[in-house]
């Protein structure tokens, strides 16, 4: 209870003080940038903190485990000796350990990954490392083992770049004092009956949160970065948008409705491939002169 009591006073002070550091908060970020191997991504939110890591990861935890629950009931959770599970959670194992070199509490995460048999195109990481794909998407898109790393990257990336924390911190500050008021009462009187509806309301945004077009960007290059490091191809990220692309012309896919495609994000891969190549080439003990030409499992218009 006292944890509870805390967490209130904590997110009520952001309601006094916060709105008038967001905005300054916020211009400082646009107008900073990190770089690793020429990469260059914003700093992460100073909103962040006004949403506590441990709020946002029980969330997370909470929902992801329903979800499983529930499609595991349904008969639709693929067991962990499918070959799909256990192909997915090999290209896992390679890609994990190189998270951490974005965000060191990765290496403290208690990573999942899960199949659901969907025809949903539409894969998730949620914060703390927990991976959903749907069948949909491996099937549809029949996706080479590079392709489900550049789209385990990308996942995975937005919860080491901490964007649904970002987003829901700026969800916050917006929702106004009015909201908040609430839990410095609770505080103070010693109840929270707020928290478990917070907690709900927080969990049920995680799957399929839309992000700006600046995180998915992020998501693209940060991804095909650690997916390189792991020894799978950054040049799949390229067809692998190129193939939803081609599918979301015969029928509109989950996956574009919240990941903006584009040729611009092509074009962007493309530009960082001097740098992405060569990190691949390491990991597969060759040059970037001697690496053959990227093979796909279809033909591509």
């Amino acid at each position: 209870m006292r944890k509870l009591k805390h967490l209130a006073a904590c997110v009520s002070m952001f309601a006094v003080l916060g709105a008038g550091h967001a905005g300054m908060a916020a211009a400082q970020d646009s107008r900073n940038a990190t770089v690793q191997d020429g990469i260059a991504v914003r700093p992460l939110s100073r909103l962040t903190k006004y949403v506590p890591a441990e709020t946002i990861n029980e969330a997370a935890a909470q929902q992801y485990t329903q979800m499983m629950s529930q499609a595991q009931q349904r008969g639709v959770l693929l067991p962990p000796s499918h070959p799909e599970v256990q192909r997915l959670r090999a290209i896992a194992k390679r890609i994990i350990p190189h998270a951490s070199r974005w965000n060191k509490d990765a290496s403290q995460w208690q990573w999942q990954v899960n199949v659901i048999d969907s025809k949903d195109v539409n894969a998730f990481c949620m914060p703390g490392g927990r991976i959903g794909f749907f069948t949909g998407i491996l099937t549809s898109l029949k996706l080479t083992d590079d392709e489900v790393a550049a789209v385990m990257g990308h996942e995975i990336s937005h919860a080491l770049r901490e964007h649904s924390r970002e987003k829901m911190a700026k969800q916050t500050v917006t929702n106004g004092l009015a909201r908040l008021g609430g839990f410095a009462a609770s505080a103070i009187f010693g109840v929270d009956p707020s928290f478990s509806d917070m907690l709900a309301s927080y969990g049920a945004q995680l799957y399929g949160l839309k992000f700006s077009r600046d995180d998915e960007r992020e998501a693209d290059l940060v991804g095909l970065d650690i997916a390189a490091r792991a020894g799978y191809d950054p040049r799949a990220g390229v067809v692998l948008w190129r193939k939803m692309a081609a599918l979301n012309k015969r029928a509109p896919i989950e996956l574009l409705s919240t990941h903006p495609g584009g040729e611009s994000r092509i074009a962007d891969m493309n530009a960082h491939m001097n740098l992405l190549l060569p990190v691949y080439a390491r990991a597969k003990g060759t040059t970037v002169a001697r690496l053959p030409a990227y093979q796909t499992n279809v033909a591509l218009r």
